[in-house]
């Protein structure tokens, strides 16, 4: 049995926030290339959880994985990002940092300036996504 992939847990990360790698520029917007490990499903073998390449959209097993094909990737690609596909899970990883990204979602919206008077504020509230 492969595990389903829905390109709607493709969150966004958000340049611009402190302390990010500099690397968020490779992200695109990405179609997984396969229902599950594209390398483990052409040779056979299973894994544990699934990575999507946020160039590309190939989907490799993880670090955890007999065969990490999510890092064999990287390291035949160069494609420094990949984002967890896990049912719960929005984080992201960039290969070159070492660095764990949090989703959006996590570190939520950006603060508004200090001198963005209230009524604009509220309106920014109610329209950004």
């Amino acid at each position: 049995m492969t595990a389903r992939i829905s390109t709607t847990m493709l969150i966004r990360f958000e340049p611009g926030q402190p302390g990010l790698c500099t690397h968020l520029d490779a992200i695109k917007p990405v179609n997984p290339s396969a229902p599950g490990c594209e390398d483990c499903l052409s040779i056979g073998m299973i894994w544990l959880r699934l990575r999507i390449c946020m160039t590309c959209g190939h989907v490799g097993c993880c670090d955890d994985s007999r065969n990490r094909h999510a890092r064999a990737h990287h390291q035949r690609t160069g494609h420094a990002i990949v984002r967890s596909i896990e049912t719960g899970e929005s984080w992201a990883w960039c290969y070159l940092d070492d660095q764990l990204l949090p989703s959006a979602v996590e570190t939520g919206p950006a603060p508004l300036p200090a001198t963005t008077p209230p009524a604009q504020a509220n309106r920014r509230a109610v329209h950004d996504p």
